[in-house]
């Protein structure tokens, strides 16, 4: 349900580089993190007079709270069906209509209280994942990049030697683009987050 698939798929059948080792552990280490429960203790929605402990996956409440916060109420009746069966598990059958009146609640709780309070480890888990891409591509880069024939002090043309298999014009395209972003180091430098960020939800 996220680029993380994508991105397992690099590590199963690797392309570009041999040594997925460091680029799989990033990748995991996130969706073990995503695909993890929490509780969220006395979420208080009052629009329909509940509080009620609600444990939800981490991925399920970003996306619940991404479509919100770029949809209006008549596209989110799959995720007021996900809200609808969060309160359920947790003790209080709702109608759909009382559903979509918590939503905004919901928002406010789980956006603005636990996603702020989340967002430092994601941009941990982000950078990892940025910097394992470019360690993976690193081999890559140095086996393709050389000057060209033409290249001169005043005009220090490069070029790529692309690699066979790549013979579609967009797939070429982005060969270079993506070569073109491993020229150099990920502008984040590597950091982790302090533990006091990482001891709730």
């Amino acid at each position: 349900m996220t680029f993380l698939f994508h991105l397992r798929q690099v590590c199963t059948d690797p392309k570009l580089g041999t040594d997925t080792t460091a680029l799989s552990a990033a990748i995991e280490s996130f969706a073990d993190w995503l695909e993890g429960e929490f509780t969220a203790p006395n979420v208080n929605l009052p629009a329909i007079d509940v509080v009620a402990d609600l444990r939800v996956r981490r991925y399920r409440y970003i996306k619940i709270c991404g479509d919100i916060a770029k949809h209006s109420l008549a596209r989110l009746a799959t995720n007021v069906g996900h809200l609808g069966k969060l309160l359920e598990a947790a003790g209080h059958r709702v109608s759909e209509q009382k559903a979509y009146l918590a939503v905004e609640n919901f928002f406010e709780w789980f956006h603005n209280d636990i996603f702020n309070y989340h967002s430092s480890q994601i941009a941990e888990f982000l950078n990892n994942i940025r910097w394992a891409i470019y360690d993976y591509l690193r081999p890559e880069f140095q086996r393709s990049w050389h000057w060209t024939d033409e290249a001169t002090v005043q005009f220090p043309i490069y070029s790529y030697r692309v690699p066979a298999e790549i013979s579609e014009p967009v797939a070429h395209s982005m060969y270079w683009d993506m070569m073109n972003r491993s020229r150099s180091t990920p502008w984040m430098p590597r950091f982790v987050v302090t533990d006091v960020l990482k001891r709730r939800y």
